[in-house]
């Protein structure tokens, strides 16, 4: 998995590549945690991602909890597969979703 960050004023994109899973999530996390109280918006842009565990699902609502304090978080671009994941896991009702 590779990360690219892009920030824009107050609100970051981490462009995701690979998959998110027990291997790689902790770096996702890491990655989220070292954002900052400036950043007050998050997108994470999964156009890349072909494959999201369980442990990544953790992950990423680990975010979304962390973000909702401020101006929240969006995840982007899903490929069908992964959000075939986030609607059986119920993910679909919790997290915002955009095409960008």
């Amino acid at each position: 998995m590779t990360i690219e960050k892009n920030t824009q004023a107050d609100r970051v994109t981490l462009a995701i590549t690979g998959r998110i899973d027990t291997t790689t999530s902790p770096e996702l996390e890491k990655a989220v945690e070292a954002l900052g109280d400036e950043v007050q918006s998050l997108v994470l842009d999964l156009a890349e991602v072909n494959y999201l565990s369980s442990a990544g699902l953790r992950t990423i609502l680990a975010a979304h909890k962390q973000m909702k304090k401020r101006q929240g978080m969006t995840v982007a671009n899903v490929q069908d597969p992964v959000m075939n994941i986030f609607n059986m896991t119920g993910f679909s009702d919790i997290l915002h979703f955009e095409s960008l």
